[in-house]
């Protein structure tokens, strides 16, 4: 129809554009003119032949819609869409590991101020009595010196149990 006669049994586009679907061979015919189109078919072997004319169905239609890229400026898109995921993922990542640094920094300083809490403990009640420290000052320097990395555990926990990440932020001063 689109090359001005009729098909014929042995054509070789009748296979590949059905008839519900003229305008699948018009777009075709008009990027790469059925004589390209039909050497291209002959060189293949009929395994290929249906991939092939759905590739070219393909380019062509995006040729018509973007004269100038056609498909490659659909590929540039994606290839670019796929740079700036990547780089997000790469971000996102950063960011978990400062976390999760933070994290076991957090639970080194606690340990570390627990110990050096638990040391000063001792050393006052072996040598109880002398000054003016007690058991009050141990509980003044143990609270203070807990309170800040509690705080910061407690906001990693649940920045870690996927809560509200924003607020987490805002608690730590970010």
């Amino acid at each position: 129809k689109f090359l001005r006669r009729k098909c014929q049994p042995e054509c070789a586009f009748a296979p590949y554009f059905p008839p519900d679907q003229p305008q699948k061979f018009a777009n075709v015919h008009r990027i790469f003119g059925a004589s390209n189109v039909t050497k291209l078919l002959n060189d293949l072997h009929p395994h290929q032949r249906e991939d092939a004319v759905n590739s070219l169905a393909y380019e062509a239609e995006m040729r018509l819609r973007d004269p100038v890229y056609g498909c490659v400026g659909v590929i540039s898109l994606l290839q670019h869409q796929l740079r700036q995921l990547q780089m997000d993922l790469y971000c996102a990542k950063s960011e978990l590991s400062r976390y999760q640094n933070l994290s076991i920094t957090t639970n080194l300083s606690s340990l570390a101020s627990e110990s050096t809490a638990t040391a000063y403990h001792h050393h006052q009640n072996n040598t109880s009595g002398s000054g003016g420290f007690g058991r009050d000052h141990h509980y003044h320097y143990h609270h203070h010196h807990q309170f800040f990395p509690q705080h910061q555990q407690q906001v990693v926990r649940s920045f870690d149990a996927g809560n509200n990440y924003d607020a987490s932020l805002l608690a730590m001063n970010i």
